[in-house]
């Protein structure tokens, strides 16, 4: 909703979001998981693993869009992930599917000097961050495939505990999303309504010695942005603070 990718004058626009984001004094990762963007009937269609070969080339088309916008705009990665495997498609081929549609945009990312990190999200194929490691074994270890890590999402699914999942994560880590989350349900909380114990995790990070933005993701608080934002960011300060040993 902040920068459309299909817009007329998508080269003049950004480079107005630039000049903004440098007067802030703000830094940036380009999200492509906006919904509808390209079929108003389908909230992430297509995706990378559509039986189509165009409607899969459509949204690597977009993603290579994303890497451009975000050299233009200096960010410091481009976040994707692999969508839902269609009904009745093996898994392997559902595999071969992603690696194909993401070479040209490992090449145009590779180019631009932008990571790709890419989300392992619950219910798509690429769900773990063992599913993370299975595709960038197989793509050969590019280095411009790096991870977005969702901490609620290491509370729901994964077998290691959100700071261990970090710890392990972070050679790769490109991108980080953060919120409160319970054990086996999928659902982005406000911080205090899940489960998470966020000055380990935020001490963790500190350990990998990860630079990149750690951003606030509550996609169903968004008409109230301003609102979790004021309440947020003193949370994690406190997180913080408890996790070097200091008062809050």
């Amino acid at each position: 909703m902040h920068l459309d990718p299909l817009a007329p004058d998508l080269a003049a626009r950004t480079r107005r979001l630039a000049q903004r984001l440098d007067e802030l004094g703000l830094t940036v990762t380009v999200e492509t998981g906006a919904r509808y963007v390209l079929d108003p009937r389908r909230k992430h269609g297509p995706s990378l693993l559509d039986p189509d070969p165009d409607d899969r080339a459509r949204r690597a088309d977009l993603l290579v869009r994303a890497v451009q916008v975000a050299a233009d705009l200096g960010a410091h990665a481009v976040h994707c992930f692999s969508g839902v495997t269609p009904a009745g498609t093996d898994p392997d081929l559902a595999w071969k599917r992603l690696a194909e549609a993401l070479a040209p945009v490992l090449e145009a990312a590779t180019t631009a000097g932008v990571p790709l990190a890419v989300e392992p999200e619950p219910g798509h194929l690429l769900a773990t961050l063992a599913d993370f490691h299975h595709l960038r074994t197989a793509l050969g270890d590019p280095p411009a495939l790096g991870l977005t890590l969702d901490i609620g999402h290491c509370q729901c699914l994964e077998p290691r505990s959100p700071a261990d999942c970090v710890r392990a994560a972070g050679p790769w880590l490109r991108h980080v999303q953060i919120e409160d989350m319970r054990r086996g349900v999928h659902e982005h909380l406000p911080f205090g309504e899940g489960d998470i114990d966020f000055p380990p995790v935020l001490a963790a990070l500190a350990e990998t010695g990860y630079q990149g933005l750690t951003v606030v993701e509550l996609p169903r608080h968004s008409h109230a942005g301003p609102h979790f934002a004021e309440l947020s960011l003193p949370f994690l300060r406190q997180a913080v603070a408890l996790s070097q040993g200091s008062t809050p």
